[in-house]
């Protein structure tokens, strides 16, 4: 007696279907993907500057090349798309300074670009009829795959079960890997029902005491693999129809509290529309609000830091969550997820940078003197706009106090600079961030010709991806 036919679940063939629309974005999400396209290359130069990041990119073999392979992006590597897709993400990702996504899941869809890029330089030497692809191309893939990862992360909370949200870069980078790749929608299908049998990977590494550097390759392992799903799909591999929703075995049942998984609004280009930058320090982003505070306060108190008495922080319940912490900070993936200590620094110097995060800037005793005066309580009103989808705040207010009673304003920011509601006065910021990027990465020459060509949108866009991919090489 044959098995019963299974059908695919519903939220497969969804995904398949908006994976393979042939247009999909408003103007204002093109000229958003751009940015984020230019943001995340700058972000994975910045990252090469970090030993810890650079001695995890290369060919999984050492010394291996592939001719005609992927380029990583500030390297002089060409190797296998699956690898690339892992050092591309991994890069972009290691600073914690790429674009986000926060809702009742939070994340960071530019990760996807791991997929993206690698995919679309390996395979368009080979594509006929319509030609390789182009950035066009890019942007497209781009306000997909944040869409799919962003939708799906509004009203399902992963985290509150203790996975870990690069399982939906994963399963969003399989669908649009698929799609570079030539899948039909059969295989996305069956590939992206793959990304889901994988489950996800515990979030242990992101909290204490195990906090780690694996939250910094975490996202460049997840897109990786999204390629590599593709491509065993593509090569004939079965899909599983019922991987969500079998009862017992399913994702649901096994690892989702029996919860089913749901898109919340129709795939469109809203995540793309309304994603969130980070403009002028790296700082996980229920933070980002926090250290504009304390930069606006670190003048009225840089010469009375010895007679702080206390320091007054209200946030959001994530915050309270995820990043309220005290005691010893053992590393950089320690230190930039504390909300503490990402207030302590601003309030400190002014300012706050990836080096603020490594071992010689949090030996300074005065970071930990201000972290022990830090209160963090939740405001209910805080966590309800964060959760308002009309305003998506992320708001933090801070007040401090001496120790003669007298005390200064309370200082309250609601939407950080990356906001949509602040696009407009980040994006001279943006572009700087960018600019000094690519000047830290490449010879003067070099970084004008990527410059100029991202500050065309036209060029850019009918710019072919190999030949971006190409001059972004630091044998260009």
């Amino acid at each position: 007696m044959s098995e019963p036919q299974v059908s695919y679940d519903d939220l497969f063939r969804r995904i398949a279907d908006y994976a393979l629309c042939d247009e999909v974005g408003s103007t204002e999400a093109f000229a958003t993907a751009r940015l984020c396209l230019a943001d995340s290359i700058g972000c994975a130069l910045q990252a090469l500057r970090y030993p810890a990041c650079r001695k995890l990119i290369g060919p999984v073999v050492p010394g291996a090349s592939l001719q005609d392979g992927v380029h990583v992006p500030g390297t002089s590597l060409q190797i296998d798309p699956v690898q690339a897709a892992f050092c591309i993400g991994t890069t972009i990702r290691w600073l914690d300074y790429n674009d986000t996504w926060l809702a009742a899941e939070w994340g960071h869809p530019s990760d996807n670009f791991g997929a993206i890029l690698a995919c679309a330089d390996y395979c368009s030497p080979e594509r006929t009829g319509t030609g390789p692809y182009r950035i066009r191309d890019v942007l497209q893939a781009a306000i997909k795959a944040y869409e799919i990862q962003g939708i799906l992360a509004l009203e399902n909370s992963f985290n509150s079960v203790g996975l870990d949200h690069v399982l939906l870069v994963r399963v969003a980078s399989t669908a649009v890997a698929t799609v570079l790749l030539g899948g039909t929608r059969e295989q996305v299908v069956n590939a992206v029902s793959n990304a889901w049998i994988d489950g996800g990977a515990l979030r242990t590494y992101r909290h204490a005491p195990n906090t780690g550097s694996r939250k910094s390759w975490a996202a460049g392992d997840a897109t990786s693999r999204a390629v590599r799903l593709a491509l065993i799909t593509l090569s004939g591999e079965m899909g599983y129809p019922g991987a969500l929703s079998t009862p017992r075995w399913g994702f649901q049942d096994v690892l989702f509290g029996s919860k089913s998984v749901t898109l919340a609004r129709p795939l469109e280009c809203y995540v793309m529309e309304n994603i969130l930058f980070k403009v002028r320090f790296p700082a996980e982003f229920h933070a980002q609000t926090a250290v504009e505070a304390a930069i606006q306060l670190h003048p009225q108190i840089k010469g009375q830091l010895t007679n702080i008495a206390s320091i007054h922080v209200e946030t959001q319940e994530a915050a309270i969550r995820i990043i309220t912490k005290s005691g010893p900070l053992k590393n950089p993936a320690d230190r930039d997820h504390c909300l503490q200590y990402m207030i302590a620094v601003p309030l400190l110097h002014g300012t706050l940078h990836a080096d603020h995060y490594e071992d010689k800037a949090a030996s300074d005793p005065g970071v930990d003197a201000l972290r022990e005066r830090i209160s963090v309580i939740e405001n209910k009103d805080f966590s309800r706009d964060y959760l308002d989808p009309d305003k998506r705040s992320i708001p933090n207010a801070i007040q401090i106090y001496f120790q003669d009673g007298s005390s200064t304003d309370r200082v309250l920011v609601e939407y950080p600079i990356g906001h949509r509601r602040r696009r407009a006065e980040a994006i001279p910021l943006l572009h700087k961030k960018f600019v000094q990027s690519l000047q830290s990465a490449y010879r003067e020459s070099q970084a004008a010709k990527v410059l100029e060509l991202f500050d065309s949108p036209n060029q850019l866009d009918d710019c072919t991806v190999t030949d971006l991919m190409d001059l972004l090489s630091t044998e260009a």
